[in-house]
């Protein structure tokens, strides 16, 4: 779940990632698939394939699902899926608007699944463009503080590589710039010797809905319901939570 707001949106993910690790390897699995069809089955000239593959050790994912996951993706090994990515655009409670990024080998399952989840938690489904406006392509790398890193160490690493801001998300940094420059800056960081949690090309929303703490509940168990589902691998939403609603829902 990504929204945009001082509050670490990543908690909420870490807060559930135990219970959902099943889940969230077939999404991990699904993106290194993915990544080594599209590009190829070498990291050092892959670099979209080297970042899933972090991503996915990040989370301990065993060796050798990642290594199966590589070679179905380029076709050295039978079983892997023609995954499509295909998004979605809708609305949730509050007019939060909401982008839904699927990788499935079925659009009609994917579009009926998302479609019942969004409407029966309180929004509605969007016309292609009718949200999409609302944010710009980015590339994010989450940087754990591991109570050391401090904001000007970040921002000495990365700004000459490109990196546009640097956000305090309490326990981690959240390093923003063009998608077209994460893997310099993702490279200039390992070479201040800085370790990351995750590189990704995301969506940031341009304007955000600030939300109480019924809104907030109610956005979350919608987004909640969308990325119980299998061909979801990414939801984008513009709603923004300050601390203290956060530490009223918590």
């Amino acid at each position: 779940m990504s929204g945009h707001s001082k509050w670490a949106t990543t908690k909420h993910k870490k807060a559930i990632i135990d219970s959902r690790r099943a889940k969230n390897f077939a999404k991990l699995i699904k993106a290194i698939e993915v990544a080594s069809r599209n590009g190829g089955p070498d990291i050092d000239g892959n670099p979209t394939l080297f970042d899933a593959i972090a991503k996915a050790k990040k989370n301990s994912m065993p060796a050798d699902n990642i290594d199966r996951a590589v070679k179905r993706g380029a076709g050295l090994e039978s079983g892997g899926a023609d995954w499509q990515t295909i998004m979605y655009e809708g609305y949730g409670p509050n007019g939060v608007a909401i982008m839904i990024e699927c990788l499935t080998d079925s659009r009609n399952r994917a579009a009926s699944e998302v479609r019942v989840a969004v409407t029966r938690n309180g929004g509605s489904m969007a016309d292609p463009g009718s949200v999409a406006y609302l944010f710009n392509r980015k590339g994010v790398i989450i940087v754990n503080k591991n109570g050391q890193l401090t904001e000007d160490s970040v921002l000495e690493a990365v700004l000459d590589a490109g990196a546009e801001e640097v956000n305090d998300l309490g326990e981690s940094f959240e390093v923003v710039c063009e998608a077209s420059d994460l893997v310099v800056v993702r490279t200039a960081l390992q070479t201040a010797g800085i370790d990351y949690e995750s590189a990704d090309s995301s969506f940031l929303p341009s304007m955000t809905i600030p939300l109480d703490a019924e809104g907030a509940t109610k956005v979350f168990e919608l987004i909640d319901a969308i990325e119980e589902l299998d061909d979801v691998q990414n939801v984008f939403s513009n709603f923004d939570v300050s601390d203290e609603v956060m530490a009223s829902l918590t």
